[in-house]
């Protein structure tokens, strides 16, 4: 398992995109029209072989309205690679873990977990084959060169009103080792990166 794109959701896509890519100096984005299908709209930029995106409501009644409408501009789904997707789905369907969304397509493998049965964020596990491709950045991304070819997305933090609890529940869904305790943190180790659960703060999860 390891981090391969991260997803913030924003309620202005133009001017949440533009703070991130003058940010981290980002090239310009591609905008993935399968999105529409979820009522968003997005920008999905090239970090590495890792990829940040943003998505925005187009309308009434999606879940990242909803979210927004809670907690502001945050952050909403976190995808991870996995090199052996028949795996994940056969623990899932032993844990009773439900899924909200799956994709079955010649290039990859892709299923939307509940977040009520892993907590904190929409979890999606994929599977690109070949290994390093990756469908969601667009037909004509290529590893950049340089220096920026080294960047990487290491690690996200997640609140949580339990971060013991929800760093178990974590490991038990993704296979994964046992948290380490950091203080108040629960760290969970991916392959080459980490999920750090800490206390919610006054917005709640996420």
């Amino acid at each position: 398992m390891r981090i391969r794109q991260i997803v913030f959701a924003a309620a202005d896509l133009k001017a949440g995109a533009a703070q991130l890519g003058v940010l981290l100096g980002l090239d310009a984005p591609y905008r993935d029209p399968g999105v529409a299908e979820f009522g968003l709209d997005n920008a999905v930029y090239l970090f590495g072989d890792q990829f940040i995106e943003i998505v925005a409501p187009t309308r009434g009644g999606t879940t990242a309205g909803r979210l927004i409408e809670r907690r502001g501009d945050c952050g909403y789904m976190l995808i991870l690679q996995t090199d052996d997707f028949d795996r994940e789905l056969a623990r899932f369907e032993r844990l009773g873990v439900r899924r909200v969304w799956a994709k079955d397509l010649e290039d990859i493998r892709a299923t939307h977990l509940h977040p009520k049965d892993i907590g904190g964020a929409i979890v999606s596990i994929d599977q690109p084959m070949p290994a390093a491709s990756w469908r969601w950045g667009g037909p004509d991304w290529k590893l950049q060169g340089g220096t920026a070819a080294q960047q990487r997305v290491v690690g996200v933090n997640v609140g949580a009103d339990n971060p013991t609890a929800m760093a178990a529940r974590w490991a038990q869904v993704l296979g994964l080792g046992a948290p380490t305790a950091l203080g108040a943190t629960q760290r969970l180790l991916l392959d080459g990166g980490w999920v750090d659960f800490e206390h919610a703060g006054a917005r709640g999860e996420g």
